[in-house]
Order: structure tokens, then sequence, then C-alpha cells
């Protein structure tokens, strides 16, 4: 009799956009981080569906010191600890461990005191999705119904007629002294008709969640992030672009 295999995909991009002159993103997938430099094509991984697998992007705070350096400390941290983070209670410990670092760190080098930066991401289960952040990245959750936020933004209330700020209330890092942080951690049913986008501002920002869904009806997996991230250059591009599309599949396994 044949058994349903199944496994993990993840296609992943980051690019420098078109107005700031260096990439303060990074991202993780399973081991495998990129930080502070520029994908010119989709990456492809596929992962065995098994130990807990952490996708997730890190926006270093533009305007103060070492924002890179906060992006890449906190992606390599849920690297180490990503095959250990089986609940949402893990998450959350992992995310204050991040806090931790990047503040000692900055303590460390005075070059660095007050560097930041939001996180936001998914740990993938068997049978769940465990979704976090920490400031205005985000997590959207795509079907046939439609694309959903699952994140909550950390973001000052938008006055009226105002779609984005470039504001946020919770950061890992960010500050001159310790601040301790509160994560946004949920579970969330895992199927396979479900995709998630994990991204920084700089393509929710000058893309609508419209023209994002419509992209995500049409393609999937690398031609998808390929077409989002164009999106965002067609839409001017103003900050960093970070995604990653997640996706589960499955195929027979021979007998």
């Amino acid at each position: 009799m044949e058994t349903a295999v199944r496994y993990i995909t993840v296609a992943a991009l980051s690019h420098t956009g078109l107005i700031r002159d260096h990439n303060e993103d990074s991202l993780v997938a399973g081991p495998w981080t990129l930080c502070g430099t520029v994908t010119e094509n989709p990456q492809m991984l596929v992962f065995p569906m098994g130990s807990p697998l952490v996708v997730a992007v890190a926006d270093g705070i533009g305007g103060q010191p070492g924002g890179e350096v906060a992006s890449a400390l906190t992606v390599a941290h849920l690297a180490a600890l990503g095959p250990s983070l089986d609940s949402e209670e893990a998450v959350r410990e992992a995310l204050t461990r991040c806090n931790r670092a990047v503040y000692a760190a900055a303590e460390r080098d005075r070059a660095l005191t007050a560097m930041g930066t939001t996180v936001a991401g998914t740990v993938v289960l068997p049978d769940a999705l465990l979704v976090f952040n920490v400031g205005d990245s985000r997590v959207l959750e795509a079907d046939g119904d439609g694309l959903r936020q699952v994140s909550v933004d950390d973001s000052p209330p938008l006055r009226p007629g105002q779609r984005t700020t470039s504001l946020v209330t919770q950061a890992i890092g960010g500050a001159a002294r310790f601040n301790a942080i509160t994560p946004h951690v949920r579970t969330v049913p895992l199927a396979e008709d479900r995709r998630y986008v994990v991204c920084t501002d700089g393509l929710t920002d000058p893309v609508l969640e419209e023209e994002i869904a419509a992209v995500l009806r049409a393609h999937d997996g690398g031609r998808a992030v390929f077409e989002l991230w164009k999106a965002a250059i067609e839409a001017g591009a103003p900050d960093n672009i970070t995604l990653a599309l997640i996706g589960v599949e499955g195929e027979p396994a021979p007998d």
C-alpha cells in the first residue's frame, strides 16, 4: 500500500530595492540563512516534513546603527534553535533569547547602541503551524478564499486615509536600554491547500494586499515570489524586499 510523503517547499528572495544603498534584511529557512545579501533569483528549498521547520524574515530598523547586525543575529539564533521550536512557549522563549542577544551585542559595541530588528515567521509542524512576530513584518495566509494576515502588526494606530507607517511599537532590540518583549505567537491549522507568505514591509507597504492575492492566484513557488518582488519594484521599492513562500506538498511513496 502506498503512503503519502509530505514535504515543505520554501521559495525565498531578498533584494535591496530601488532606494536603499544596502540590505538590512535577513532570512532563515531551517538551517539556511541569508543575511544582508541580494538574491537575483528566487531560491528554492525543499524540506521533509518531521522536525520543526522555522521560516522567518528579520528587517533591521533603518535610521539606527547596525540594523543588518540585529537582523542577522536574530535569524542565526532562530536557525540554531529551530528544531526545538515545538510549541508556542518554545517560540516565545526563542524570541526572548533573540532580544537578549541583540541587546548584549549592542552593549559590547557602543557603535551598535539601539540597533534593532523586526521579525516574523512560521514554524511548520506535522499537524499545525506556529505563527509569530515582533514588529511589523508579516505572515500572510493564502487559500482559495483569498489572503489573510495572520500576524499582528506592532504599529501605532493609522490616521484616517493612512495605509502604512514606518513606526513600530515593539522590536527585537531597538532601544538604548533593555526592553522586554511580548511576542505574538499563535497556532493555525496546517493544510495542503494553503500557502504562507512571510515578508518584510518592503513588500506589503508598496504592494496592495489585493495585488498580492492576485499574484498568488496566478502563480506558485519561485514564479510567485519573483512576481511579488517585481510588483514591489514596479511600485518604487522604497525599502529592502525579503519574502518567503511556504507550501506543503504530498506525493505517493513506493511500497
